[in-house]
């Protein structure tokens, strides 16, 4: 685990299980339609309980660059935002990966929450180039802790393997 000092926010990175991560928020990389079967989605339900899949059906369709919030079950974590990443080749995925970064972290001001944990969002089945989602990841996260008002104290990001961690890692060390 690394971590950096942001005004008197902290900004984190680190190897582990989100589904484990006890933040008030964890982050999904959902699809539109918050179908939970694979990837980090499909473990967040399977640890946390068919709740937060039922809740995710009440909220439907969430359009790409967006987020969307729901309980999370039993997992340690309160919250989980929904955040829709674009596929590789879709076009405006820079755009369309920084605006769902924006939209969870808004979400987690207006639920009042403290700190958030996002994984690699797009880098997966997604196919979006690692290095460029660390980049906007990063960018992005320090860009509003830097001039938002906002409750949100801690971000982490919660990397799966070592390749993903390696890139977010090239990423910090230039902050």
């Amino acid at each position: 685990m690394q971590e950096k000092k942001i005004n008197v926010k902290t900004l984190r990175i680190i190897i582990g299980d989100i589904t484990e991560r006890d933040t008030d928020a964890i982050v999904n990389a959902a699809n539109n339609y918050l179908k939970h079967g694979g990837g980090v989605a499909g473990a967040i339900v399977r640890k946390g309980g068919q709740i937060i899949q039922e809740e995710s059906d009440r909220i439907g369709f969430v359009p790409t660059g967006s987020a969307a919030i729901t309980t999370a079950g039993s997992l340690k974590a309160k919250y989980i935002i929904h955040a829709v990443g674009p596929k590789w080749g879709e076009g405006n995925e820079e755009e369309k990966l920084r605006n769902a970064v924006l939209s969870s972290l808004r979400l987690a001001n207006e639920y009042k929450l403290k700190s958030i944990s996002f994984p690699a969002i797009s880098s997966g089945i997604y196919g979006c180039p690692k290095d460029m989602v660390a980049k906007i990841l990063i960018q992005t996260v320090l860009e509003y802790l830097k001039n938002q008002n906002t409750t949100v104290e801690i971000v982490e990001f919660c990397l799966f393997d070592e390749d993903s961690y390696r890139y977010f890692k090239e990423e910090f060390d230039k902050i």
